[in-house]
């Protein structure tokens, strides 16, 4: 049985004070021996940690006795090894990084739609419009049945992405991303220019794995660690992505002498040939 507990969360907070809130976090995950990455940021905080279960649950419980974190949603997925190589509690303008200055996502309010509601809008073949808001490489390793792919570079490219779905604007739209972090903003971002019945998915994808399993899905879910992607049971696959190009690997790929884990794959090699 996997004895790796892995945890997930993310509050929109206003938090001050982050220096010494950072060398608390710092000393509270040595002191348990976790790793991971804690972001810390004047709007709020985002992780990701792991280790043994019951060094995660005393950090829960320490990390939730803040008045601020109390009640904070946590994911739990599980793993036979610690997919992270150290820890870092590092801090940021942004838990996640949007290019929009004068964005304000409180301004617009976007209805969280609980995992379980999706699946019922599939099964009962209601009409609306689910958006994937990540990253055009973790869209090719799986997503939502006909989920709109946005071909992002990176989630600063998303408000100018969305003048595609203009022609949207009142269909029922479900934004969602790996955990629900991005959504936080993409969904009250579409909610201001126009759009008018829009849902984030609650939880994100692995909440919903948590809870309905791979219904309606296609592919695997990727993840930012060691395990690389899971599948609807919240399991690592076989998958493997280059980290320099992020292509997904096929079984030739890996054994090209061009791949070199974490450096270069035989994509990247092309493209630099080509160039």
């Amino acid at each position: 049985m996997s004895r790796i507990l892995n945890i997930a969360a993310y509050r929109f907070v206003p938090l001050d004070g982050l220096p010494a809130l950072r060398e608390s976090f710092r000393e509270r995950t040595g002191a348990l021996g976790l790793k991971g990455t804690v972001l810390l940021t004047p709007e709020g905080i985002n992780l990701f940690l792991a280790g043994p279960a019951a060094a995660l649950e005393s950090f829960i419980a320490w990390l939730q006795a803040d008045s601020r974190f109390a009640g904070i949603a946590i994911k739990r997925s599980w793993s036979n090894e610690i997919p992270f190589n150290r820890m870092l509690v590092k801090l940021k303008r942004e838990i996640i990084t949007f290019h929009q200055p004068d964005f304000d996502r409180t301004a617009h309010s976007a209805p969280q739609l609980a995992a379980s509601e999706l699946k019922k809008w599939y099964d009962e073949g209601r009409e609306f419009i689910i958006v994937d808001t990540r990253n055009d490489f973790e869209y090719r390793v799986g997503t939502f049945k006909n989920a709109v792919n946005l071909r992002l570079h990176s989630f600063g490219d998303f408000a100018a992405a969305i003048e595609r779905l203009k022609v949207y604007r009142d269909v029922p739209i479900v934004t969602f991303c790996t955990g629900g972090i991005r959504c936080e903003k993409a969904a009250p971002y579409m909610a201001g220019q126009g759009f008018s019945q829009v849902y984030q998915l609650q939880g994100g994808i692995l909440k919903y794995f948590e809870e309905c399993g791979a219904a309606h899905y296609e592919g695997e879910c990727f993840v930012f660690d060691k395990r690389v992607a899971l599948d609807g049971a919240l399991q690592a696959t076989q998958t493997r992505v280059c980290f320099a190009c992020r292509t997904v690997l096929s079984a030739e790929d890996e054994q090209s002498p061009d791949y070199v884990l974490g450096v270069s794959c035989p994509h990247c090699r092309a493209a630099q040939s080509a160039a």
